[in-house]
């Protein structure tokens, strides 16, 4: 089972690399990783994937809150959330294929954001489920390049509701 845990860490030179090290050198396994500025600029998020059951979540909470320069864990599996992922990826349109393209990435709601004589770049950002299915279309067409940021998330607000 993957969890999807948010640390609000001080923001200081080696936080990261001493979290992560951290958590390696105890073999919990870090599947998506992404970190930046808060707000506060005197804060950073973390937020990071892990695979385990509740105790190995149990566990990768009680070391982060060990950690002095981390002000706070959040674990969302069971709270209200939003999370995206965001990939840039280049396709090849070696195949006259640059309409069907970007036919898909308009269905996908994401962005052609460079354009090239044999590729165009695209931007798409989404859940996980959405970004891993449009890899999964862009296959057939040649995929050249491609990066993604990991997961970020925020827990919904429990106490706001929509202006009518």
């Amino acid at each position: 089972m993957k969890h999807v845990l948010s640390a609000l860490v001080m923001n200081q030179p080696g936080v990261l690399a001493h979290i992560s090290g951290m958590l390696a050198s105890r073999a919990f396994n870090i599947e998506s990783l992404a970190v930046g500025e808060t707000e506060n600029s005197e804060y950073s998020r973390i937020t990071f994937v892990v695979a385990g059951d509740d105790h190995v979540l149990d566990q990768v909470r009680k070391q982060l809150e060990k950690v002095i320069t981390v002000v706070k864990v959040i674990d969302f599996s069971d709270q209200r959330y939003v999370e995206r992922d965001l990939m840039l990826m280049k396709v090849s349109t070696a195949k006259d294929a640059r309409a069907e393209i970007k036919e898909l990435v308009e269905i996908f709601r994401g962005r052609i954001v460079d354009v090239s004589p044999t590729h165009v770049m695209v931007e798409i950002s989404g859940q996980e489920q959405k970004v891993e299915a449009f890899i999964e279309l862009m296959r057939p067409f040649g995929i050249l390049e491609m990066v993604r940021t990991g997961r970020i998330a925020l827990q919904r607000d429990h106490e706001v509701t929509p202006n009518a």
